[in-house]
């Protein structure tokens, strides 16, 4: 406390801030999606589980903030009107950590002041200087519109062309030609019908993981289980190098690619540069991008575009977001690790995924995960946290596969993980403490999960 105090008074001390209007709206939006994403789930106070207070202090200083900037404001309704918000979200909060109805909250009090900090935006004129993960202009946290998807990635400028590439992408990811053997392409890993996984355990004997969904694969900060790349692009270098994979190199597939007259003239007319292997990676890569819809029945719901969940499914995301912690590794809107409000980290763990299903006699994964990247001892067993969204499509779970159903996964999580199973794996971040869960209560889970099933599939 010492320090950081001396540092902050040096900082006050040193450096003049001059915060803009739209500064403050940052400011304010990425707070009300702290809140509902990290705040009431339990993930910013693990310890004290004293979230739901916590919250109401944060919120508090939203108020200052707004009442600081009166100024800005030509409409005095306006103003009185994000202040009730606000005191009415203060007053929802003042609840149990365990039965709080966050399910309710998102939609009566987060979206509601997103809508209402829109007209704020509106009403000060601001005009934002470039585009943050966020959305300049949300309403709602699970929507197309939610996040930039350009902001996940370094390749964002090039947009010229863009539908066309991605449907050049398209052709390219449902290729054999890119394989050594003409015998596999992106598509044999990722049917769509699955929701782009394969519904095997691992795709063939030289495979020692499972295949991931795709879809919403975008809002990641890293690729493959172990977060071994920093992009899609770099990621299909992987696959393309992998001896068990395409087995070829880059060199060798603009060879391919430049022999199929459609695809050359392809690049030639939709890149204006000659770094042939970039574009092809660009193109695949794009086309991924555009895997996230974000039309499942939870959504459309939470959206108030349809009034069709159940209390059991209802009951299941407070529990995903409450009791259960799961929403403390599977953060919103995406469900997967990356950390909102900012979304520059996505975040690994170990969790103790056992060999097998033997529960008497358990095996802790051979597989070492991230380890295996930096050799860094205190990374052993740690994996990538992937979206639980079209989760009922994607079975088996779990990097090896090893578990086929979701009460099965949910099981797991409530008795510990791998250390509550009885393994030996000191660095698990998962908690280790039965959860206590029911089994009305994980039927409820499993229930809520379901309703995370893209239309499209």
């Amino acid at each position: 406390v010492n320090i950081t105090s001396s540092r902050l008074n040096l900082i006050k001390k040193n450096t003049k801030i001059s915060l803009k209007n739209y500064h403050l709206i940052w400011m304010i939006r990425d707070q009300i999606t702290r809140i509902a994403t990290t705040g009431i789930t339990g993930f910013d106070s693990p310890v004290l589980n004293q979230s739901l207070l916590e919250s109401t202090y944060t919120y508090q200083t939203l108020l200052t903030i707004l009442k600081y900037n009166t100024t800005n404001f030509t409409s005095k309704k306006l103003l009185e009107k994000a202040i009730l918000s606000i005191q009415n979200a203060q007053k929802a909060l003042l609840h149990d950590f365990t039965s709080f109805d966050r399910y309710s909250f998102i939609k009566n009090h987060t979206h509601q002041q997103l809508k209402i900090l829109l007209e704020v935006q509106k009403d000060w004129q601001v005009v934002f200087p470039f585009k943050m993960a966020l959305s300049n202009n949300l309403t709602s946290l699970f929507s197309k519109e939610t996040l930039n998807t350009s902001y996940f990635t370094d390749y964002n400028s090039d947009t010229l062309y863009i539908k066309d590439k991605i449907a050049f992408g398209k052709q390219l990811f449902n290729d054999v030609s890119l394989s050594k053997n003409y015998n596999m392409a992106c598509v044999s890993c990722h049917k769509k019908e699955l929701a782009f996984t394969d519904g095997k355990r691992v795709f063939n004997n030289q495979q020692t993981r499972n295949s991931p969904t795709l879809t919403y694969s975008a809002y990641q900060r890293g690729y493959f289980m172990d977060a071994r790349t920093g992009s899609l692009e770099g990621q299909i270098i992987g696959v393309v190098n992998n001896h068990n994979e395409f087995n070829m190199s880059m060199d060798s597939i603009v060879l391919r690619v430049l022999k199929n007259k459609k695809y050359k003239n392809k690049i030639d007319s939709l890149y204006k540069n000659k770094r042939i292997d970039y574009n092809i990676r660009h193109a695949i890569a794009s086309y991924i991008r555009t895997l996230n819809t974000f039309n499942s029945k939870f959504d459309k719901n939470i959206r108030n575009e349809e009034n069709t969940l159940t209390l059991e499914e209802k009951n299941g995301f407070n529990l995903f977001t409450g009791k259960a912690l799961c929403a403390t590794c599977h953060f919103a809107p995406i469900f997967n690790g990356t950390v909102p409000p900012d979304f520059i980290d996505t975040e690994l763990e170990a969790i103790g995924t056992p060999e097998n299903k033997d529960t008497i006699n358990p095996k802790l994964s051979a597989d070492l995960g991230r380890y295996e990247v930096y050799k860094t001892p205190a990374r052993k067993h740690f994996f990538k946290t992937p979206t639980v969204r079209n989760i009922a499509k994607t079975a088996p779970y779990m990097h090896n596969g090893v578990y086929n159903t979701l009460e099965e996964v949910v099981d797991f999580y409530n008795k510990g993980g791998g250390v509550g199973l009885g393994l030996n794996l000191p660095n698990q971040t998962l908690p280790f403490d039965n959860l206590n869960l029911s089994k009305e209560e994980i039927s409820s889970i499993v229930a809520f999960l379901k309703t995370l099933t893209d239309n499209d599939y």
